[in-house]
């Protein structure tokens, strides 16, 4: 067996600590980090952070966007969703799978990651990071250092590769073994304890299975849960308000050649978006809603809006009355 494994490279302060501890022991780290369009590590993303942590520690990294891939396991998963919309264990299988596959292509011998045991409720129970390795097809090739002595050899193990002894014991949901081994180590300035999901957010993932109920899942309507406010006008109708001029600007690009905008005509307020097929009465629905967001003097009592369909010029226009607070929160997702 090879002193050669793959790390997966979140950038987080757990496989941080990983890749020190296996560095420590001589073994050769080819680290690989996988994002899509769901994370939510830093502001610069995933990808940053984990480049960033394996220049500082002089491993080369490879990192692959896998969402295109990902959105089918978040609409069918196996093991089924944690308290959002997050399929944790499905999630772990198939990026497992694909550090097996990138193992065999690099000559790699075994994987090493930063799990701690406990750590997370859904995905790293003793028996879900076993079900993980068993339908992942790396049983006894996934090293975790930091709570290795908590489960059998791996077979780096047994084979002399990893000195087992110079492992770790690290279990639960406290942070503080793991900040206590970073002063050890001399890792000062380490980054976020942990990566971030937006499919366990409540509220990113409360839109994400609205769209899933519609069978919407699609990453354009998946880009789109990340500004504005939502709301469920009819189950074939939805409407995305912009809450500031960043957000109307993403509204803006991400809508489609066809798709209806609208606007107040002569007062500061949002774009607003609207997907579906829709009749009269969902278009001044919709109108009205968007209406409640206008920057308007309270003296007037209707705002002139226009609606327009993106790449057409012609503009048409509707004197609409804001929508009640109470009755638009009803149909806020």
């Amino acid at each position: 067996m090879r002193k050669k494994a793959v790390i997966l490279l979140s950038g987080g302060l757990d496989s941080t600590l990983a890749a020190k501890l296996m560095m420590k022991q001589g073994i050769e780290l080819e680290a690989i980090n996988f994002v899509t369009t769901f994370c939510t590590c830093t502001k610069k993303g995933c990808q940053h952070q984990a480049s960033k942590v394996a220049s500082e520690l002089g491993i080369r990294i490879t990192v692959k966007n896998i969402t295109g891939e990902y959105l089918e396991i978040v609409k069918n998963p196996r093991f089924g969703y944690g308290s959002g919309a997050n399929p944790c264990i499905d999630c772990r299988i198939f990026t497992f799978r694909k550090a097996k596959a990138f193992m065999e292509e690099t000559g790699a011998s075994f994987v090493v990651t930063g799990e701690v045991l406990g750590e997370r409720p859904m995905s790293q129970r003793r028996e879900a990071m076993m079900t993980i390795e068993r339908e992942s097809g790396l049983e006894r090739l996934i090293l975790r250092p930091l709570s290795a002595k908590l489960f059998e050899p791996t077979l780096a193990e047994e084979e002399g590769v990893v000195n087992r002894e110079a492992l770790l014991k690290i279990s639960g949901r406290s942070r503080k073994p793991q900040i206590e081994l970073a002063r050890e180590l001399s890792l000062n300035e380490y980054p976020c304890p942990a990566g971030g999901c937006l499919l366990t957010d409540p509220r990113f993932s409360k839109r994400a299975k609205d769209l899933l109920a519609h069978n919407d899942f699609t990453l354009d309507n998946v880009m789109l849960l990340k500004a504005g406010r939502h709301f469920r006008l009819s189950e074939e109708l939805k409407l995305i308000v912009g809450r500031n001029e960043k957000e109307n600007e993403i509204i803006l690009n991400l809508s489609k050649a066809g798709d209806l905008l609208m606007a107040a005509k002569d007062l500061p307020g949002p774009i607003a978006l609207l997907k579906g097929r829709y009749l009269d009465n969902d278009l001044r629905l919709a109108l009205a809603v968007t209406a409640r967001y206008v920057d308007k003097n309270e003296d007037y009592p209707l705002i002139l809006m226009q609606y327009w369909k993106k790449g057409d010029e012609d503009r048409s226009s509707y004197e609409a009355a804001p929508m009640d607070e109470k009755k638009v929160e009803r149909m806020q997702i």
